[in-house]
């Protein structure tokens, strides 16, 4: 059974994730399940730190991310749900989601990254407020002196995380993406210009995982293929998500330079992009149930399939 949830500082049911409530709930973790590392990998363009946990003693490492995006901050409350229920289940020797939860912790090493993108989600959840100067002005500039920010994917300099990375970013430049800062598909002045997304790459260049999953919403479906680099296996992982799921496997899409994309160029491993629920981003936490249990089998079978 799961923990009572006043055990917790954040209920994913109800409460968005912050980095203040993030942070908090951390140090909970580590206390109630001595077993979850938890460490600071970097630091946001406005110094608030991207946490990274691990979970067991497995040979094989499957790393899984969320909120790259700023107003998809409800990746951030699926994956700390799935980490506290796979704690919790570790913990007490159960059955988790109907595989033994000790032999996943024994055969796999769970590397999570819970939220990618701190100012950007405190900008989305919190508004500018929330924001110091001068990047409280500069936001507000960006945004066309609009107050709401829910549209907002950047980080708090206006350039897309998932779209920096060294996998064709210049073609992508050439053919998409906006040539400034802004709320949403700039992708900055040059690869890997942002602080978390250095951090991104250098904490997944020292686990060399073998496979990674980055949390995105919405269309209920999952992208998987990489300009043919992707490994065999990665078609067999798919149709295990897509049994397990009411998620549509979609081999290739029309893009390049996001994070999974470069995983699978510099690696030749298996790499997914999930897209969770469905409708306008941010997806209200009022299908945060639904989301959950529509997912929760591509999470798990990540775990066993690797």
């Amino acid at each position: 059974m799961r923990r009572d949830p006043a055990s917790y500082i954040c209920d994913e049911r109800t409460t968005p994730y912050n980095s203040i409530r993030l942070y908090e709930e951390l140090a909970v973790l580590r206390t109630l399940f001595p077993f979850v590392k938890v460490k600071q990998v970097g630091l946001s363009v406005l110094g608030q730190p991207i946490f990274h946990l691990m979970i067991g003693k497995g040979k094989k490492n499957v790393h899984m991310n969320a909120s790259f995006h700023a107003n998809e901050w409800i990746t951030t409350n699926v994956l700390m749900r799935f980490v506290k229920e796979y704690a919790e289940a570790v913990q007490a020797g159960s059955d988790f989601y109907g595989k033994e939860a000790r032999m996943l912790y024994h055969n796999v090493t769970l590397s999570v990254v819970p939220m990618v993108n701190p100012d950007g989600v405190n900008l989305v959840v919190d508004g500018p407020a929330s924001i110091v100067e001068p990047y409280r002005s500069f936001v507000i500039y960006t945004n066309k002196n609009f107050d709401d920010f829910q549209g907002w994917k950047a980080n708090i300099r206006g350039v897309d995380l998932n779209k920096q990375f060294p996998a064709n970013w210049e073609k992508e430049t050439q053919r998409k993406m906006l040539k400034g800062p802004h709320p949403r598909d700039f992708g900055g002045d040059y690869p890997m210009s942002e602080p978390e997304v250095l951090c991104m790459a250098r904490l997944t260049e020292s686990l060399n995982p073998n496979l990674v999953l980055a949390l995105h919403t919405q269309g209920k479906e999952f992208y998987w293929g990489y300009m043919e680099k992707e490994p065999p296996e990665s078609e067999r992982m798919a149709a295990e998500f897509e049994r397990v799921s009411p998620y549509r496997s979609v081999r290739n899409i029309d893009s390049y330079a996001g994070y999974k994309d470069w995983f699978i160029l510099k690696w030749n491993k298996p790499g997914f992009t999930i897209e969770l629920g469905k409708g306008i981003n941010p997806l209200p936490l009022s299908q945060f149930s639904s989301i959950y249990h529509e997912c929760i089998g591509i999470l798990v079978a990540s775990m066993y399939m690797v």
